[in-house]
């Protein structure tokens, strides 16, 4: 990635959805006909290709896999995020296959942070190293993002849960931009509602409690409360009652 480009995405902080920055489609409008947005995806000019794109971001189609897995090659970088959205929509094994490739070669940290949504909403588990690695090296708005993104993926088998966990407990605990941690609290939270009472589900639940207490962030202090709530762990539940009753929270 390009230095310059690495300094756009780390300061503009935009870790909203991946394709805010498009303009948003009008919805008083008929939806349009994919048997007419189809040929859209191979058109010559590249906002009929992206536009085409955003189109199967809401429908179903087997037939624009093809063509959408295609335009993650695009030379426009509003083109591979739009067909990567599209792909968390329309997905098979192929799809999965070219998102991995292109998260891990794309230079463009908006097109990669796209691609880790589209990863965690395929469901499937071959984007679990990906996403860790993502969520250790990438730029904030990819790490926010593989964190949401591992909930989805780990929550599937109980040994991804195992494999998941260290990373986002590594991102709670020490990244330094603080929407990253909050979302690795509420990993953590949605992973631990899998998890039996063991070693690991105590760690993960000790990192949630050590983020609510010690934390100079109020919004990962409220992310990590939240998390510790929605699992209902008694210790975290006395913490924050412990913390409420001397107005440390």
């Amino acid at each position: 990635m390009h230095e310059e480009d690495l300094r756009e995405m780390e300061t503009a902080d935009k870790f909203d959805d991946p394709l805010d920055q498009l303009k948003s489609a009008d919805s008083s409008v008929t939806p349009p006909d994919p048997e007419v947005m189809l040929p859209l995806l191979s058109d010559c000019e590249p906002s009929q290709r992206m536009l085409a794109a955003r189109v199967f971001c809401e429908l179903k189609d087997e037939r624009a896999i093809a063509p959408l897995i295609n335009l993650l090659q695009d030379v426009c970088p509003l083109v591979r995020v739009s067909a990567a959205y599209a792909l968390g929509k329309n997905t098979n094994l192929e799809s999965v296959t070219a998102l991995i490739s292109l998260l891990e070669n794309d230079w463009n940290g908006y097109v990669r942070k796209g691609i880790v949504w589209a990863l965690g909403n395929c469901g499937d588990r071959r984007a679990l190293s990906p996403l860790i690695h993502a969520l250790k090296t990438d730029i904030s708005a990819v790490r926010l993002w593989s964190a949401s993104s591992l909930a989805q993926i780990a929550a599937l088998e109980y040994e991804d849960v195992i494999i998941a966990l260290p990373p986002l407990i590594e991102g709670l605990r020490q990244d330094g931009v603080a929407a990253v941690p909050g979302n690795c609290a509420w990993a953590i939270g949605q992973l631990c509602r899998e998890l039996p009472s063991n070693v690991v589900y105590a760690t993960a639940i000790d990192a949630l409690i050590e983020a609510l207490a010690e934390d100079e962030d109020l919004g990962v202090k409220d992310d990590a409360r939240s998390a510790l709530l929605r699992v209902g762990d008694p210790r975290g539940l006395q913490m924050i009652e412990e913390l409420e009753l001397e107005g440390l929270i």
